[in-house]
């Protein structure tokens, strides 16, 4: 249960390791694209964490973060198949950060850190745990920014997007957004 609350709070992904800045400003203009895209690296980070524990002892040192890299490889082209195939609109709007999973550093750094030195069961509980920790940190960032730039959240219209600040839909707005998150959560961590 600890390494789930690790990931969630001590270890935030987003907002206290500060990995996978890539896809969490890319992919965030709304929250429903930060929770799929979240989502999507979570499937990779459980399955990658499992497969990894299980060939640790299997795998040469001097081919571990080769084999680590094909494992994870095969993992994404599986979920691009998957999504392709049921969520077309969805694979449409994350594009090219799908593939880019494969090089995320917070999957390739939890292999590395965790999978290889730990038993399955406990892998996946890893992978869980930092997964739910970046989705809810693409989804709350997501949220924020579809709020404050078109006045919704997950498409649902609170005021008119005439009073949005369409700065915060572009990548500008990102940055500040997350910047403002980042602080955010070091004082509630802090306090």
């Amino acid at each position: 249960m600890k390494v789930l609350i690790n990931g969630i709070v001590k270890e935030n992904p987003t907002f206290v390791l500060l990995l996978g800045m890539c896809p969490t400003l890319g992919t965030t203009s709304s929250a429903i694209n930060g929770m799929s895209m979240g989502l999507a690296t979570m499937f990779v980070l459980i399955l990658s964490n499992f497969i990894i524990s299980l060939i640790k002892n299997l795998v040469p040192d001097m081919v571990r973060i080769p084999s680590y890299i094909v494992v994870i490889a095969s993992l994404v082209t599986i979920l691009q198949m998957v999504m392709q195939a049921y969520v077309p609109d969805i694979y449409a709007t994350l594009g090219l950060f799908i593939p880019l999973i494969v090089v995320n550093c917070i999957i390739l750094g939890r292999a590395e850190a965790f999978a290889a030195k730990n038993n399955p069961v406990a892998s996946i509980f890893d992978g869980i745990g930092i997964g739910i920790g970046f989705t809810l940190a693409l989804t709350l960032l997501g949220a924020v920014r579809e709020l404050l730039g078109t006045g919704a959240i997950f498409g649902v219209t609170l005021w008119g997007e005439s009073y949005g600040m369409l700065m915060f839909v572009l990548a500008p707005g990102a940055f500040i957004a997350l910047g403002f998150l980042i602080a955010i959560v070091n004082k509630l961590r802090k306090a």
